[in-house]
């Protein structure tokens, strides 16, 4: 095994531990993600009996928020990253075998939906709408198709000149039935590796959008509000900022090497 397929299950193994710690920990712990104790305020990690990474300004215990934000961070850059996977799929495939002019058309609304400046079309949903956790995921995965879709349409434009799409065609198989029975499993590999490079992206917009104020909901939390929370008081209680932040910067570079090690192993032209 190579060192870098070593460090992908590595990786991977970090992943299932931190996801498993979020679901399991909070559920045995005493202490809850919500409510306050006062005689605890802002206490550093270790000195206080049980809280081993100590407390936040309003006396909750620092671990549980941070696993709670791993829960809530995780889940929305996993729903998001499906519905931004499953748009960019389906608009891509057909986009790449339809061809012509619904493909020019159907490309030039993704070229348009580029120049859209997203924060402020988050923004505007969640003063429409709320900071409700579902506008979250379809927030951002309606923001973050738009990549998948140009590189699944290019795969699909070569996949459609390939003989066995030729003899389906020949055959009677055609549109919905093509896409859905020999476009889209043949592109299982490639859908794969940018479903898993862009799970930490989504989880990077997420945190900024929290961090903006305009993600989840009080007293819920995710790594980006936990680090707005210890940003406004570093210089008194730095790990406020810094666990949430390493938490952050470890489950970001787990999923990328993550996503290194499966594009070597799914896509072999991409080796080095």
């Amino acid at each position: 095994m190579s060192n870098r397929h070593r460090g992908s299950w590595i990786a991977g193994g970090v992943l299932l531990l931190v996801a498993l710690s979020s679901l399991i920990v909070p559920a045995l712990s005493p202490y809850d993600y919500y409510t306050p104790q006062l005689d605890l305020i802002s206490k550093p990690p270790m000195l206080q009996g049980g809280h081993l990474l100590g407390t936040d300004p309003l006396g909750r215990d620092l671990l549980i928020r941070v696993l709670w934000g791993c829960r809530i961070s995780l889940l929305i850059a996993l729903v998001a990253s499906g519905i931004s996977v499953g748009l960019g799929v389906l608009w891509g495939a057909t986009a790449g075998y339809a061809g012509g002019t619904i493909d020019a058309l159907m490309m030039r609304t993704v070229d348009v939906l580029y120049s859209v400046p997203f924060v402020p079309f988050v923004i505007v949903l969640t003063v429409l709408f709320g900071h409700e956790l579902w506008l979250m995921f379809v927030a951002i995965g309606a923001v973050s198709w738009l990549d998948i879709a140009r590189i699944v349409r290019g795969e699909t434009l070569s996949l459609k000149r390939r003989e066995f799409i030729e003899a389906a065609r020949v055959s009677g198989v055609r549109g919905a039935r093509m896409i859905g029975r020999h476009i889209v499993p043949n592109l299982l590999g490639v859908v794969i590796i940018y479903a898993t490079l862009t799970v930490p992206t989504v989880i990077l917009f997420e945190a900024f959008m929290s961090f903006l104020g305009v993600g989840v909901r009080v007293p819920l939390a995710s790594l980006g509000s936990l680090i707005a929370d210890g940003a406004s008081d570093m210089q008194a209680h730095p790990h406020l900022l810094l666990v949430p932040a390493a938490v952050l910067a470890a489950i970001v570079y787990c999923f990328n090497f993550l996503g290194d090690g499966l594009r070597d192993l799914l896509d072999p032209r991409q080796q080095s």
